[in-house]
């Protein structure tokens, strides 16, 4: 209904036919929904007509596609029209996705087990090329079966939502096809992240926005960089003579912190078991003093502290760690302190809820991750660092063919002899551009919304028949962790019997979910505890009448459980 309403008014203001032929897209999308008896069909578009529905000189109606191959597009000589009509063609394929993919009535998913998916379609590689009718195909049929990440009832992971000027910025960033690692090829990119980083360390708290930064593919990766940071700048000659040349080193994180921390300590040598995991209380937060505990234990060991991690929002529990009793401890051992905000760090665009990363000033290093809470589309990681200098000290390797020393500009902003990457993805101008198109106030809108409804979930569960909260208190994250019981086990007396059967709850509901194709929330164990819901809400698109709804669709799929 409300897509129909949107492609009305776009054909009525869309040049070219587009609106029209968005409208006929939509329809197609039709065979999602439950057909309704003696429904209206869309009149057909006479073959080798372009779909506007009305008289034009669009170029479309010129153009075929059964015949045309990749090799008749730019940089093909006369390939201008046929380019601007297969691109035309894929936009109409994009927008139609878009606006499907905000309409409540369209599914969140249409799942297919895998061998079935790969059996529906011919995903092969072949010798030959394709028709460009084959490519488009293959862009209608790739999005028919993609998860509707933008759609008010896609709360699975801790990116969702789709916000347009970001699209944009990505679209525009793809057309420049450009790399980071230098201002003579990026210079418009490069000065963007240069502004971005700098506003991003002044919101932490450092003096005047001093400091260091780049953006990364993710934040597993940027906290790989805080971690490689700390261990140069403890022990400088591991860069050139490697681990055998410093002692045993030890990391020290949250028993709930992300996976990436260990990830990180093997990719660079130091080892998983190096990573001493410290305690944290029922709501997911580090113990200061279980931390400076197993500090003391590891230093009469003989082991060398040079990493500590907190977590601003753990993945699971949406908890902030205690920051400034952490960042004495840090003190008071010279241990690098790094916080990991991939998921919590742009609460500090809140004046409401910024105080939860009380002491954030403190940390060496921090992981912020645009692409969660603000909803920039995916990637866009930035690892933030108080020291300047440190990064290229750390990684440049001199490369004379990139970083010549006589260019004619400040080498300050050849940025790429300071990233682990030569070829360096342009992450930065869909923050930049969502930023100016929002200001500051429209990011803390929007993320204060999101945690209004984690906390009306919270309210609405908390004592209702049925649900069971795993940890006490209200969470202080958008994640929402709770145990759905169903009738069937809401009052079993074993205690066992009745854990055993709880683990299976959730998976069954979440398959049926995806099954149906209504809405998608993530499950998990942790620690001792039974499989659990795990709601997080990062979408912009999400209203109080789709938290209602996911309560409803829980209960409806799980009641005979």
């Amino acid at each position: 209904m409300e897509a129909r309403a949107w492609c009305q008014a776009a054909a009525q203001k869309l040049s070219g036919g587009i609106g029209s032929k968005l409208c006929a897209l939509l329809n197609v999308g039709e065979v999602e929904k439950a057909a309704e008896p003696g429904a209206k069909q869309p009149p057909e578009t006479a073959a080798g007509t372009c779909g506007c529905n009305k008289s034009c000189n669009c170029t479309k109606a010129a153009v075929g596609f059964s015949d045309l191959y990749s090799t008749d597009l730019l940089p093909a000589t006369d390939g201008d029209t046929k380019t601007m009509t297969f691109l035309q063609e894929v936009v109409d394929i994009l927008l139609a996705y878009i606006v499907e993919s905000f309409d409540r009535e369209t599914k969140v998913i249409d799942f297919h087990y895998p061998n079935e998916l790969l059996q529906m379609n011919n995903w092969e590689l072949q010798d030959e090329p394709a028709t460009l009718d084959d490519i488009l195909i293959s862009c209608r049929a790739t999005l028919k079966y993609a998860i509707k990440t933008a759609h008010p009832r896609y709360f699975n992971q801790l990116s969702t939502g789709l916000d347009m000027v970001g699209l944009a910025a990505d679209w525009l960033t793809s057309t420049a096809n450009t790399n980071m690692f230098t201002y003579e090829v990026a210079p418009v990119f490069v000065l963007l992240e240069y502004v971005t980083l700098k506003k991003m360390r002044e919101i932490i708290g450092w003096p005047d926005g001093r400091g260091d930064g780049i953006f990364s593919p993710g934040g597993a990766i940027s906290n790989m960089y805080a971690m490689l940071l700390a261990r140069f700048k403890m022990f400088p000659e591991v860069k050139e003579k490697g681990m055998s040349s410093v002692p045993r080193l030890v990391a020290f994180t949250s028993e709930h912190s992300h996976f990436s921390i260990k990830k990180g300590a093997a990719a660079l040598g130091i080892g998983t078991e190096s990573v001493i995991c410290i305690k944290a209380d029922q709501s997911g937060k580090l113990i200061p003093a279980d931390l400076e505990r197993r500090i003391l234990e590891a230093k009469q060991k003989g082991f060398v502290p040079f990493f500590v991690s907190a977590t601003a929002g753990t993945t699971v529990y949406g908890a902030f760690d205690p920051l400034i009793a952490i960042s004495d401890i840090c003190k008071k051992y010279n241990i690098w302190m790094h916080v990991d905000g991939a998921w919590g760090g742009s609460l500090l665009m809140s004046r409401r809820h910024r105080w939860k990363l009380d002491g954030v000033e403190r940390a060496n290093s921090v992981t912020w991750n645009p692409h969660k809470m603000m909803s920039v589309p995916l990637q866009c990681s930035a690892l933030l660092v108080r020291e300047e200098g440190l990064m290229q000290n750390c990684n440049q390797m001199h490369a004379c063919y990139l970083f010549q020393q006589d260019k004619h500009y400040d080498l300050s902003y050849d940025t790429g002899d300071k990233a682990l990457q030569c070829g360096r993805h342009v992450d930065i101008f869909k923050l930049w551009l969502m930023w100016r198109a929002k200001g500051t106030i429209g990011f803390e809108a929007q993320i204060d919304k999101c945690l209004e409804l984690s906390e009306y979930l919270y309210n609405k569960i908390k004592d209702r028949e049925g649900y069971e909260m795993v940890f006490d208190g209200k969470p202080q994250h958008t994640n929402v962790c709770f145990w759905y019981l169903p009738p069937g086990i809401r009052y079993m007396e074993d205690k066992e019997e009745r854990k055993k059967h709880l683990h299976k709850v959730a998976p069954v509901i979440k398959a049926r979910m995806m099954e149906y194709g209504t809405t998608m929330v993530s499950y998990q164990p942790q620690g001792d505890k039974v499989n659990f819901f795990r709601m997080v809400i990062s979408n912009p698109a999400a209203t109080f009448e789709d938290i209602d709804f996911l309560i409803e669709e829980i209960e409806r799929l799980g009641q005979d459980l």
